[in-house]
């Protein structure tokens, strides 16, 4: 059991610190990298994913509603614990609410349930990613435009793939296998820039990140074991939703706070911190479920 969990969760940890050393060694700009990847690379895997032949939405429905009340649930938890820390609800709720369903839950997904997770995987990370984009974004400021979140490329991307589907198109072959490749590029390059970005890893609140970094995986747990015990998953379902509740905070959360003015730094303690105590909770998960 320890050797298949050190065989899922090795390529994952090994590309983060491939990136981790190149940001070291030349310290890259990922800004435009990472602008094509959210812009080109993962719309291309969403839609993939969705508009492919396997899919059939009425299957993953359940597993949708398990996502939102893992990452709703744990928000409502995240808020009278932040109350008592004297923390700013807009500063330490969304990054315990949203996980980091795209650059780990991705990758981890795969590794260990195979391809064939990777229509579930998207699943839950478009529940995370719409919620973090809508209701996350609200949180944060109360007068941000959520109207425009259908020009988001990848809620666009999800739109699109869901309607394929949903409607019986076929897509052209060739047409659908270019962007199968092209969606191929995100999962490393979410890896790799998460290595870079950790970098720039501020610590200067370790005691805050360390609270984040247990509070964020453990109320996602908890409430991905509800979920468990409460909805008719399958099995498959069940171990990915265990293992999404386990994700460390999601990267944007920081990219929002410095966006919005929201004390950036004391997110980014939150959000660094606890992507790497996710070396203790994501192989817990798994023993969990494998």
């Amino acid at each position: 059991m320890f050797l298949r969990i050190v065989a899922v969760i090795f390529p994952v940890f090994a590309v983060v610190a491939l990136g981790y050393w190149y940001g070291r060694v030349k310290n890259p700009d990922m800004k435009f990298a990472n602008q094509l990847n959210m812009e080109i690379f993962v719309p291309a895997l969403v839609f993939s994913a969705l508009a492919s032949k396997s899919f059939e939405i009425e299957s993953y429905w359940l597993l949708a509603v398990g996502g939102a009340i893992v990452v709703l649930g744990s928000g409502l938890l995240a808020w009278p614990i932040g109350r008592f820390l004297g923390i700013e609800s807009r500063i330490f709720v969304p990054p315990m609410m949203f996980n980091n369903s795209g650059n780990m839950g991705l990758p981890l997904a795969i590794l260990a349930f195979g391809e064939q997770a990777l229509p579930a995987a998207v699943m839950l990370f478009l529940v995370s990613n719409t919620l973090h984009y809508s209701l996350g974004t609200w949180m944060m400021s109360p007068n941000a435009r959520i109207l425009m979140l259908w020009k988001e490329p990848v809620i666009a991307a999800s739109i699109a793939g869901l309607s394929v589907s949903l409607l019986g198109i076929q897509v052209w072959e060739p047409l659908y296998f270019a962007i199968d490749m092209v969606g191929d590029v995100s999962i490393p390059l979410l890896l790799f820039s998460l290595g870079v970005r950790l970098t720039q890893a501020d610590f200067s609140d370790v005691k805050l990140g360390v609270i984040g970094g247990v509070l964020c995986p453990l109320t996602g747990l908890v409430f991905a074991a509800l979920c468990v015990w409460l909805l008719p998953l399958s099995p498959e379902h069940a171990a990915m939703l265990i293992v999404f509740g386990a994700l460390p905070p999601a990267v944007l959360s920081f990219v929002f706070a410095e966006k919005y003015g929201l004390q950036p730094q004391r997110v980014a303690s939150l959000v660094m911190m606890g992507n790497l105590m996710s070396l203790i909770f994501v192989p817990m998960a798994l023993y969990w479920v494998l």
